[in-house]
């Protein structure tokens, strides 16, 4: 053999082995395991919409949640529901695909309401009367942690609230962001809410806002998720409707973690009959001014007070020299008498919510 094609062998090997085929290796684990799709959050969410783009600043995002690589078997649904058979089972069918357990309490239907989310694969809470959203939901609750559930999502049975949001109310408890998720409607596209519905949601909120302390732009949303934090700390009293208000203010005074994410809604409920907007909303906003009333007395009462006594000493000016004073003269000294006593009551409130609150200190 000449020595050039000697030292052509040579270096042809020492290329050889310089350069070996790589072994494929498969970056995905979850591909040789058997997955339930049914534990999968499906579709999958972009969580990350903004990309930067050329010639603008760059922003720091978050590294998103990979939902379709989570299985959510300690996720469940619980779903209030009065008489709402014509919905009840295309709502559990839907929210079955992406949590592992949907829980529906019958309130004392006298329709099909339970068979029908029977049928459709939910556990069933049937109470043998109407006891209200909010004694509905604790029931529920109280299934979901004696099951070992940690996380919840919980919404309406009219069907106005879309199951295909789960993903994105669920996503800042996931983060450990939040322990309590709200589904406002006043975020993102235009809300196409109904004024009359729009004025009293307003209304309630801001009563909610001043008493919490917090800055939710929809407390009366019914759509919401909840950590497992927040499932233990469900320990409060609360009736009917008012259980959304009374949820932020109980958690608000615990310091858990309140945000909010947008949702769409349908109206058009074909059991709309069976509720009034305006009943529905007094019974929460009378329980909201109680609880202001309790967190604030001195801004409540004694602002009030004064603003009432101050009238009253005005209309008494006023009367002074009048010829025949006597009705403003009464209306001036009932002004003050009532100004005067909530005042006082006010002081002495504010003096019990002190003591309140060194004895649980």
């Amino acid at each position: 053999m000449k020595r050039e094609e000697y030292m052509q062998q040579i270096q042809n090997q020492v290329v050889s082995k310089s350069n070996p085929t790589k072994t494929s290796i498969n970056m995905d684990p979850m591909q040789n395991q058997i997955v339930n799709k049914s534990t999968l959050i499906k579709p999958p969410v972009n969580l990350d919409p903004i990309q930067n783009q050329v010639g603008r600043k760059s922003t720091p995002t978050k590294t998103p949640v990979n939902l379709d690589s989570i299985q959510y078997n300690k996720l469940s649904a619980i779903i209030p529901a009065y008489n709402e058979a014509l919905s009840i089972g295309s709502l559990v069918l839907k929210t079955k695909k992406y949590v592992d357990h949907v829980i529906v309490i019958d309130d004392g239907s006298n329709d099909k309401t339970a068979d029908i989310a029977r049928l459709a694969g939910a556990t069933v809470i049937q109470l043998e009367k109407n006891q209200g959203k909010a004694q509905a939901l604790m029931y529920g609750f109280e299934l979901l942690k004696q099951e070992g559930y940690t996380t919840a999502v919980m919404f309406d049975g009219d069907g106005q609230h879309n199951p295909d949001d789960i993903p994105a109310i669920v996503e800042p408890v996931l983060r450990g962001e939040a322990d309590l998720v709200i589904g406002s409607r006043y975020l993102g596209k235009e809300s196409a809410i109904p004024a009359y519905r729009m004025i009293g949601q307003k209304t309630l909120g801001a009563f909610t806002n001043f008493g919490a302390k917090t800055k939710t732009t929809d407390s009366t949303s019914g759509f919401r998720a909840l950590s497992t934090k927040a499932i233990n700390n469900l320990d409060f009293s609360s009736e009917g409707y008012s259980i959304e208000f009374d949820m932020i203010n109980h958690f608000a005074s615990r310091n858990l973690q309140i945000t909010e994410v947008p949702i769409e809604v349908a109206y058009g409920d074909p059991n709309f009959h069976k509720k009034n907007a305006f009943t529905q909303g007094l019974g929460p906003l009378y329980d909201l001014i109680g609880t202001v009333g309790y967190k604030r007395p001195m801004l409540v009462f004694v602002f009030t007070g004064a603003l009432i006594a101050l009238f009253g000493l005005l209309a008494g000016y006023f009367a002074f020299p009048m010829e025949f004073p006597f009705i403003l003269t009464m209306v001036s000294a009932v002004a003050v008498l009532l100004g005067f006593l909530l005042i006082s009551s006010g002081l002495l409130l504010n003096s019990l919510v002190q003591i309140m609150k060194i004895y649980r200190k």
